[in-house]
């Protein structure tokens, strides 16, 4: 496992976690997805979440934006109970930024227009959204695709525009959901580069990164989790982690080496 992070954060001064799920169940039908799992985010840390396909890592994630509803359980943001709130007031009341795995931009429009669409509906004052669209293009040197339309953009390419769109907003809390998925190794250095400048520019924010890439996850994040059987099994820094039993029982098996 290449250790690109300068630090981890091992410790957090701040006691007032940002985020808290507490005892969150949820159903499809006659399906356990989710049983009464709890954890929490606290500001400035990057997290991850591993877990075989299936395990409701996306699922997870949906209910922290408010895309679904938990059967059971709270759904906590900056101290409020948010279960009821809609997509809509989370991202603009609660600062939450989301990357999908698929999608996430207009495919018919170009980069610019992309930044553009997106910084009209968050940013009313027009020279401060000039002035932050410009300096994403410059932090995630896209100079010299703006005028490409975003569906001919490579995979790369097409991550880190979504991920400047999410930033737009200058979230408070970021969810990156699969972004390593189907890129080439080169492509999964440099968004793993990006996701720690953020860290680095953006110490309030919490970034949390679903991912099957165990050892491209393990490399950056400063915790992570392993969601298993509608459970949570493990949690703890990287190197905790990998020794794990139920880790290595639940998803690392005996083989897993950094």
């Amino acid at each position: 496992m290449e250790l690109i992070k300068k630090f981890r954060i091992k410790k957090f001064k701040i006691n007032k976690p940002i985020a808290n799920l507490s005892m969150i169940s949820l159903s499809f039908g006659n399906r356990l997805i989710l049983d009464k799992i709890s954890f929490l985010l606290n500001p400035g840390e990057i997290v991850g979440l591993l877990g075989p396909n299936g395990a409701g890592k996306s699922t997870i994630f949906n209910l922290l934006i408010g895309m679904i509803k938990p059967n059971a359980g709270k759904i906590i943001i900056n101290d409020q109970i948010v279960n009821d709130q809609p997509i809509y007031i989370r991202s603009r009341k609660f600062s939450i930024g989301y990357v999908p795995q698929y999608g996430g931009y207009f495919g018919d429009l170009n980069l610019f227009q992309n930044l553009n669409a997106v910084g009209q509906i968050l940013i009313s004052d027009n020279a401060e959204r000039e002035n932050k669209i410009q300096d994403l293009i410059k932090q995630f040197e896209l100079e010299k695709i703006l005028n490409v339309k975003a569906k001919f953009l490579s995979g790369g390419q097409k991550r880190k525009l979504v991920i400047c769109m999410s930033l737009l907003g200058d979230p408070k809390i970021l969810l990156c959901d699969e972004i390593f998925a189907a890129l080439d190794v080169l492509t999964i250095q440099m968004l793993k580069k990006v996701i720690i400048s953020l860290q680095e520019k953006n110490p309030g924010m919490t970034i949390m990164i679903c991912e099957h890439q165990a050892r491209e996850l393990l490399s950056i994040v400063d915790r992570a989790m392993i969601l298993s059987n509608t459970k949570i099994v493990a949690e703890g820094t990287p190197s905790n982690l990998i020794k794990n039993d139920n880790a290595k029982s639940e998803y690392f098996g005996d083989n897993f080496i950094k």
